[in-house]
């Protein structure tokens, strides 16, 4: 084989640092994104937070440069030559001259493409970041707080101590194995007690009695059954159907939970009236008593998006109270001279190409958000306005190619990504759906098949609720084609029961 040299041209792409934090930008939450924004301001000392939005702050064009410089130079000849306000008021006369279309369907806020401050972000930076919110009181503190306020032996102390551990995050009693007697419930507590002398089951059942006093009401029961009584006693005696509701836990609760309602009426010797109520009584308790604590604390969704319609006209603006203001500080830049090789002078130009490229690929950022938004609410008119029975299948790639971004860029860009909407705030993944053929031959998003199934459920008759069969043939008399198995699917992804499940007695 001979050896040759050869020319040829090819394409590569290079990951170079700058794109790579471009990407990394991309997929940050708005949460994320101020804090990376916070770190680069600490770490590089060529970036500032604004204490207040000015009229002429700097921001990144579209070439990596600064709108403020006044030229296309490089900040080191713009301070080398000198930077005079009269180049910053041409620069935004320049802006504010660019040629913005006047009709469009869906408007978008021009001043976050075309003015010099839409990228130094809006808002004033915190000093600090707020400090998480304080964990919610579990239900064993809650309960512990209660047993201390009490003045018992220590004997009982620490039998009311071993019950409450026992107690899951439901309320329910669920010592180390799930036993369904009751009586072995109160065996396994009293072994994992060691006193002296050894603690009898009528001692745990006496200290459990107390538990089931604590508020929530119904917690420390044994079952579903126990916890719904414990509710019930704890009600005002004139609470209208609570001896009905009583007697159709205490003698039929099986009846009840299988929704026969004959033969609640034969074992209940109730009338209509009454069994109607008292099972209504039944529905107004918690079966799980415990949830109203946790260990956990509310997390707040930031919207990185709004969409509202002003005049007839759909216009989508970006949130940009989501991040600290940003720009170049002036001054350091200023320090920059060109030819200078000393340590010094490296170090400040290196920092300043690394605030430019930061600043460009913020500015990519917000520019290719706004415009995969601005694309997704065209696409989404009818359900902004009507609602999720009008979403239209959307998949990414008729958003990649409506704004000419690869998939995975928009992929990136509507992940964790939240738009605020007269319907409520969705994450931008939501917007998009599989399509379902309709008999008419057009398509059907799943997302509004979803929909009109939870609304036919809404509308149902409690007593005859509908089954899968019966909603597919409803949906195929509004031309959408979809099998049975299709409907279990979507209402088990709605987590809505079966027909039987739903099935109510009132």
């Amino acid at each position: 084989m001979k050896q040759s040299l050869t020319l040829g041209v090819r394409q590569q792409l290079a990951m170079t640092p700058q794109l790579q934090q471009a990407i990394r930008l991309m997929r940050l939450s708005a949460t994320d994104l101020a804090i990376e924004i916070r770190e680069a301001i600490e770490a590089n000392p060529m970036l500032e937070a604004e204490d207040e939005l000015e009229g002429d702050a700097l921001s990144t064009d579209m070439d990596g440069g600064l709108d403020g410089w006044g030229h296309d130079d490089s900040p080191a000849e713009a301070a080398e030559d000198g930077w005079s306000e009269a180049n910053g008021e041409d620069a935004l006369e320049a802006a504010e001259a660019t040629a913005i279309p006047q009709e469009l369907p869906v408007d978008t806020r021009w001043e976050d493409l075309y003015q010099p401050s839409a990228y130094a972000l809006s808002t004033p930076p915190r000093e600090h970041f707020e400090p998480p919110a304080r964990a919610a009181e579990s239900l064993t503190d809650h309960l512990l707080w209660q047993l201390n306020v009490l003045t018992l032996p220590e004997r009982d102390r620490l039998i009311c101590a071993t019950i409450v551990e026992a107690v899951d995050a439901d309320g329910m009693l669920r010592p180390g194995t799930a036993t369904l007697d009751p009586h072995g419930c109160l065996k396994e507590l009293a072994a994992a007690l060691d006193l002296q002398p050894a603690v009898e089951i009528d001692e745990v059942a006496a200290m459990l009695k107390l538990v089931q006093q604590f508020e929530p009401a119904g917690v420390a029961a044994r079952d579903l059954r126990e916890c719904l009584l414990l509710q019930l006693a704890q009600t005002a005696p004139d609470t209208p159907h609570r001896a009905a509701a009583q007697t159709v836990l205490e003698r039929c609760f099986d009846a009840l939970a299988a929704g026969n309602r004959a033969a609640l009426a034969r074992r209940s010797k109730l009338d209509a009236a009454a069994l109607d109520g008292g099972v209504a009584l039944i529905q107004s308790l918690n079966p799980r008593p415990g949830t109203a604590f946790g260990d956990f604390a509310c997390e707040y969704v930031e919207p990185d998006v709004y969409a509202s319609k002003e005049g007839g006209r759909w216009v989508v603006e970006l949130n940009s109270a989501t991040a600290p203001a940003v720009r170049i500080n002036r001054h350091y830049a200023g320090l920059v001279r060109r030819g200078d090789t000393s340590a010094d002078n490296a170090f400040l130009r290196d920092h300043l190409d690394e605030a430019r490229g930061f600043l460009t690929s913020l500015k990519n950022r917000n520019e290719t958000l706004l415009k995969v938004a601005t694309q997704i609410v065209l696409q989404q008119r009818a359900f902004l306005e009507h609602g999720a029975e009008a979403m239209r299948p959307l998949v990414l790639a008729d958003i990649a190619a409506a704004t000419d971004l690869h998939e995975s860029t928009v992929s990136r860009l509507t992940t964790s990504k939240y738009m605020h909407t007269p319907q409520g705030v969705f994450e931008l993944k939501y917007f998009f759906s599989s399509h379902v053929g309709a008999s008419d031959g057009g398509t059907v998003s799943s997302t509004a098949i979803r929909a009109l199934i939870k609304q036919l459920i809404g509308e149902e008759n409690p007593q005859r609720p509908l089954s899968d069969s019966r909603l597919a043939a409803m949906l195929a008399e509004r031309d959408i084609e979809v099998a049975r198995r299709t409907v279990a699917k979507y209402r088990e992804s709605l987590a809505i029961p079966s027909s039987n499940q739903r099935k109510r007695l009132v």
